[in-house]
C-alpha cells in the first residue's frame, strides 16, 4: 500500500431505527394532507399547502429511500434538474390551457 493511498470512509446509511422514523413521519404528513382537506376553512390555499406537504414528503423519500443523501452530489444534481425540468413543463401546460391564471394576463 502507497503512502499516497486515499483512505476508504465508511458513509452513514440509516438503520431500522431511522427507516421506521421516516416512515412515521411520512405518516404523519399523509394524515396532515388528508386532514386539511377536509378542513373547509383552507379551501382558498389548499392548493399551496398540499404541494408543500407533498414536496416534503417527496425530498424525504428521495433522500432517505433512493438513497441521494449519501451519494455523490452530481446524482442529486442530475435528478433536481430533471425535476425542475418536469415541473416547468407541467406549469407551463396548465398555464397554456387556461388552469392556471397568471398575473397580470
Amino acid at each position: 500500500m502507497s503512502a499516497h493511498a486515499v483512505p476508504h470512509t465508511v458513509e452513514h446509511h440509516p438503520g431500522a431505527k431511522e427507516y421506521i422514523a421516516i416512515g412515521t413521519a411520512l405518516t404523519v404528513i399523509t394524515a396532515l394532507e388528508v386532514t386539511v382537506y377536509y378542513v373547509h376553512a383552507v379551501r382558498p390555499v389548499l392548493p399551496p399547502i398540499l404541494i408543500a406537504l407533498s414536496a416534503l414528503k417527496f425530498a424525504l423519500v428521495v433522500m432517505f429511500y433512493m438513497h441521494l443523501k449519501f451519494d455523490n452530489r452530481m446524482f442529486t444534481g442530475m435528478f433536481l434538474f430533471g425535476l425542475a425540468t418536469a415541473a416547468f413543463t407541467a406549469i407551463a401546460f396548465l398555464a397554456l390551457f387556461g388552469f392556471v391564471r397568471v398575473a397580470g394576463a
